[in-house]
């Protein structure tokens, strides 16, 4: 078994200012994005659990009609099929964590 550094991910732009490096495990997908100040994601739901941890700067949340703010150090988790949407105050920093894995995101 080895480590991988993180930067050897080539990162993909996968929405408008959300730039990811993806990782799929045979359960998970984990998603390190760096994310642009004022990048947003609209509202929609998945059948994947997903745990949000802030690293860097400042993300705001909606999930299931409340606003969350998402800041370093904090974690939220958002169950499966909740509607949810966000958008970065600041630059952000931010790992998901997806159970199971996006299949979606393999392809991109």
């Amino acid at each position: 078994m080895t480590t991988l550094p993180l930067e050897s991910i080539p990162e993909k732009e996968i929405f408008p200012g959300y730039f990811g490096r993806l990782i799929h495990t045979d359960n998970m997908t984990l998603a390190f994005w760096r994310i642009e100040a004022g990048a947003s994601v609209p509202e929609h739901s998945h059948v994947n659990e997903q745990v949000v941890n802030g690293i860097e700067g400042t993300f705001e949340m909606t999930v299931a009609g409340e606003v969350v703010v998402v800041r370093p150090g904090e974690i939220l988790v958002i169950p499966s099929n909740v509607k949810h949407a966000g958008k970065a105050i600041t630059d952000v920093k931010i790992l998901d964590v997806f159970y199971p894995v996006r299949e979606d995101y393999k392809n991109r």
